[in-house]
């Protein structure tokens, strides 16, 4: 790090005496001896929430690159271990290879208290700040240390814009006076529902303990009318076998509810944000401490690189702001799972520990073979996987259907069709793929009429033509790429049709030549869109029959599985979701009159397609959107179409409203079907951003997905599966 700091920053105040103000404040005043640097603490030194704090092998590095006396101070005080114990219905599974250091949170800012005296930090305890438009004129730079409680970030919220998401379960900070030999998760199921515990050991003979269970389990076991004394003893009697008898104690701990912060900006003039005051991440991935370590680190460097403050900030908040973010799709991936822990207790306990350490996506299934072998491929013996079989090439069977692995080439519209009629450009994509090793190659959405394409270069179902060209391109696969199997997805596009191909403005109406559009109800899907027609019950009948010959059509033409595509707010998706369905007879209003008109399809699909050919469906499982199609929904509407004899849900999300606000990451979709899976007890297909051969291992092996759709990965390598073998 450079030694030379910005001259603008040579009066520096800090608002919050916790690691992350304190170790800034170190630092600053490290960089440029005659800089005055000012902690305000309204605390006692000695006063602090929570006991251990965990810090990374990288969070160590930098440390001890920027200062290497706090790191040798806190490297004689750190206790080690590689292990994490998952225990399940009284069965411990280890896995090793996980590195972790921690230290006692008294012991921490002791350290920091230490460095910043010696180095001329002035730390005024017991002091509450001054307001920071105050400090903000009087210094040169304000840094808001304050907490997930920000003052500093309220006085300003117009400002940092901050987003505060609070979650669904209870937990308490607690401590046990011995050490824990791993990082230890277990679970209790007790009469009033599961709670987990997190623990790990921050000294030789300490080790923080949290006590976390759903609000509901919460208040049924009683704990919001208990006093912290109590808390303690019950959480030391139910988690016994762990702590061996032992109690715990707390530190004037109270149960809490954790809440995530997300700011839009994290500085303001010369005030700038640091630590949970600018962000917050569920503590099951990590040390908010350790976050706030690694923003001071920044903002020092930032403040040493650039040539004044206002454009220290913006590399500061440049820098971090992308790193936080890929924290927090972690933590929120994990606090999910813990949130949604029930759904799991009756995996096998091999896999549910699987499940549990690659619940972040972060550790993944080739991360954890890396790390520790031998516990990796005990979760494979268990899950079936032949000796040096990935998961990914463990055998499926739905229905009559058994498929040679766990890859299944995602539809995607091409656009590329003449009168709906597939040509060469079919049979050359779709056979390329179905060569490329995958064990279903899914087409486009094919469209069930003429009127029921999105675009003119739509392929259908609707005329002979259209079935022997399909035939060419089904008997290609089934004579050149044995083993591979073809489905089709019919379709139909509802009020997103009659508009021009998707690279010349996708969802764009046509300039000339539109056809009239139908919809449960006159709703345009953009204000500039072409407003359709609300279909009558004789309409609703026509466009059942279309469906059920496109399906004979499809029979004939050689697909072996067939998909009904409920999703993307096309024709029955549009009845699914309340945005769109605005009906006030039986196929609107509640979730089962807005299902009845999709499962009439099925229905009558189901009656023509062959009895040992399997059928999908696939949905959205939200509409990112207000008032929209729910989680909750998603699983009763998985529910309602597996119990028509759906064979699996292909389980993807969005694209039913124009306004949505999707919640992109990687992954990001398979909550939807993991949950749905667990939930309904059928098979999912999981899709969305998964774009590695790790991926898909990972969710396979613990038991989130039955099978995982890939589209642009295919796109970019039609061998994508081979090159995965």
């Amino acid at each position: 790090m450079p030694t030379s700091a910005a001259p603008a920053a040579s009066r520096v105040a800090v608002i919050g005496g916790g690691p992350g103000g304190l170790y800034a404040a170190a630092l600053l005043k490290r960089l440029d001896p005659a800089r005055e640097v000012t902690v305000w603490e309204r605390n006692a030194p000695d006063e602090t929430f929570g006991f251990g704090v965990v810090l990374s092998d990288e969070t160590l590095g930098g440390i001890e690159h920027a200062d290497p006396v706090v790191y040798e101070a806190l490297r004689r005080h750190f206790v080690r271990w590689d292990d994490i114990d998952v225990v399940h219905r009284g069965v411990r599974h280890t896995s090793g290879g996980h590195g972790f250091a921690a230290l006692g949170r008294h012991r921490l800012l002791k350290i920091l208290h230490d460095r910043c005296r010696d180095l001329g930090v002035r730390i005024e305890f017991r002091t509450q700040a001054p307001p920071p438009g105050r400090l903000a004129a009087d210094h040169d730079l304000v840094v808001a240390a304050d907490g997930v409680h920000s003052a500093t970030r309220a006085t300003y919220a117009e400002v940092f814009r901050p987003t505060i998401t609070a979650h669904r379960c209870r937990y308490i900070w607690l401590a046990a006076d011995f050490a824990l030999d791993a990082f230890r998760f277990e679970i209790a199921e007790t009469e009033h529902g599961v709670m987990q515990l997190h623990g790990y050991p921050f000294a030789p003979d300490a080790s923080t303990v949290i006590v976390e269970m759903r609000e509901e389990v919460w208040r049924a076991a009683g704990f919001d009318e208990t006093d912290p004394s109590e808390s303690t003893d019950r959480c030391a009697k139910i988690f016994a076998q762990a702590l061996r008898g032992r109690p715990l104690r707390s530190n004037d701990s109270a149960w809490t509810t954790f809440r995530t912060v997300v700011n839009d900006r994290w500085s303001h003039g010369n005030v700038v944000l640091l630590g949970d005051a600018a962000h917050t991440a569920h503590f099951s991935i990590g040390s908010g401490t350790k976050l706030a370590v690694e923003d001071a680190l920044a903002l020092a460097a930032c403040l040493s690189e650039q040539p004044d403050v206002p454009a220290a900030l913006s590399a500061y908040e440049t820098e971090r702001k992308p790193v936080v973010a890929s924290t927090q799709r972690a933590a929120k991936a994990s606090l999910e799972w813990f949130e949604n822990l029930n759904l799991y207790r009756e995996q096998p306990s091999r896999q549910f520990a699987f499940n549990l350490l690659t619940r972040s996506r972060r550790v993944t299934h080739d991360n954890l073979r890396l790390r520790d072998a031998r516990f990796t491929a005990s979760v494979e013996r268990e899950f079936g996987c032949p000796p040096g079989t990935p998961p990914m090439f463990t055998p499926f069977r739905l229905r009559g259907l058994t498929l040679r692995n766990r890859v299944v080439v995602s539809a995607m519209d091409m656009y590329s069709a003449t009168d709906g009629v597939p040509g060469d450009f079919h049979l050359v994509h779709l056979g390329a793929r179905a060569l490329g090793g995958a064990a279903l190659v899914m087409t486009e959405m094919v469209c069930v009429s003429e009127r029921g394409r999105i675009t003119p270069g739509c392929a259908g179902l609707y005329t002979g033509r259209q079935t022997e060209a399909w035939r060419r391109i089904t008997d290609f696969v089934h004579r050149q790429a044995p083993g591979t199997a073809i489905g089709v997805q019919l379709g139909h596009s509802g009020r997103k049709g009659s508009t021009r191909l998707m690279w010349e403005g996708m969802d764009d109406p046509l300039p000339t030549g539109n056809w009239p559009l139908v919809a449960p109800s006159p709703l345009p899907y953009k204000p500039t869109s072409q407003t359709p027609r609300e279909l009558t019950r004789a309409q609703l009948t026509d466009i059942r029959e279309q469906f059920t010959a496109a399906a004979w059509r499809a029979a004939r033409a050689g697909f072996d599985l067939l998909e009904l595509h409920c999703a993307h707010g096309y024709l029955l998706s549009g009845f699914l979701s309340p945005l769109t369905n605005r009906r006030t007879d039986a196929y609107g209003g509640s979730l089962e009159k807005r299902l009845r008109f999709p499962l009439e399809v099925f229905d009558a699909l189901r009656t023509v397609w062959p009895a040992d050919r399997p059928m999908t469906v696939r949905i959205s499982a939200t509409d990112w959107a207000d008032g929209g199609t729910t989680a909750e929904d998603a699983v009763e509407i998985a529910r309602a179409f597996a119990g028509h004899g759906a064979d699996a849900i292909d389980v993807s999300t969005g694209q039913v409203v124009s306004d949505e606000q999707p919640d992109f990451g990687r992954s990001y979709q398979t909550p939807f079907a993991d949950r749905i899976r667990h939930e309904v007890g059928v098979p999912v297909i999981a899709v969305g951003a998964i774009s590695s051969w790790d991926d898909v291992n990972s969710l396979i092996l613990a038991g989130r997905a039955d099978l995982c759709a890939l589209a642009r990965p295919h796109l970019y390598d039609p061998h994508w599966t081979l090159h995965a073998a």
